[in-house]
């Protein structure tokens, strides 16, 4: 199966399903931004310290894997020259149509995250990627690309999924280790429940590991600058126990 595809298929139901991470921000939010007042996230609850971000008038920003206009049109609206890059096509339209109504300027792109060939070398200033590496089978060339398209001293914000969460079976309470590492839905779960994610049009996943998500990012350059972790905010089971998440700060060296 190409996950890539199905995935962006799946991705694309979602935007018109109106499901939560494709809601685009309000008229509000972006005239908050525009009088210095914000917040975005990489991951699902805890906002982007601000002392992460360069001055963002006219920085030039890559929005990896960040459509949905939840993220690209609050930086735009900071005064960052703003490029979204995603695989959902319906994602992108919403980055679209609120640069058209508040005048954004928001460039868009449909593509692979590993893949930014369509992308010059040393093009950007910041490349924001909230959650999302999850839904590619290798992280690798991800990393690589993002300090390919960087700036010398480029800032790479990244959300990342905290691997353990994929060894439970979380319809099980209490919590049960039952998968192995290297974690991937297509090659992990029994073929009822994986019939059942596709039937329901759920995204496939793939669960790196702590090696894959940090250890390939300074194996491509990166200097590591700044880390925090997060939950869902007790929405889930798995918050009793650990944060489901994590986000990286890493420069361009």
């Amino acid at each position: 199966m190409n996950t890539t595809e199905y995935n962006k298929d799946v991705w694309d139901r979602f935007v018109a399903n109106k499901v939560r991470w494709t809601i685009p921000v309000s008229k509000k939010e972006i005239e908050h931004a525009k009088n210095g007042i914000w917040d975005i996230v990489l991951t699902p609850t805890k906002p982007v310290p601000h002392q992460w971000f360069p001055d963002l008038n006219g920085l030039k920003v890559l929005g990896l894997a960040s459509g949905g206009g939840q993220q690209g049109p609050i930086l735009a609206a900071l005064g960052a020259a703003v490029t979204i890059f995603d695989n959902s096509e319906n994602q992108l339209s919403q980055d679209r149509k609120l640069s058209e109504e508040f005048n954004l300027n928001i460039k868009t792109i449909q593509g692979d995250m590993k893949d930014l060939s369509v992308l010059a070398d040393e093009s950007f200033d910041l490349v924001f990627n909230p959650c999302s590496v999850v839904f590619t089978d290798n992280v690798k060339p991800v990393w690589k690309e993002c300090f390919r398209v960087l700036k010398s001293n480029g800032v790479l914000m990244t959300g990342l999924i905290n691997p353990i969460i994929f060894q439970f079976d979380q319809d099980i309470n209490p919590l049960q280790l039952t998968y192995a590492q290297p974690y991937s839905d297509l090659n992990s779960l029994p073929k009822e429940k994986l019939d059942k994610l596709i039937e329901n049009q759920e995204t496939l996943e793939f669960g790196h590991s702590l090696t894959e998500q940090i250890g390939e990012q300074l194996k491509a350059g990166f200097l590591m600058t700044d880390f925090y972790e997060d939950d869902w905010n007790g929405e889930k089971i798995i918050d009793k126990y650990l944060p489901s998440f994590f986000a990286t700060r890493a420069i361009k060296r």
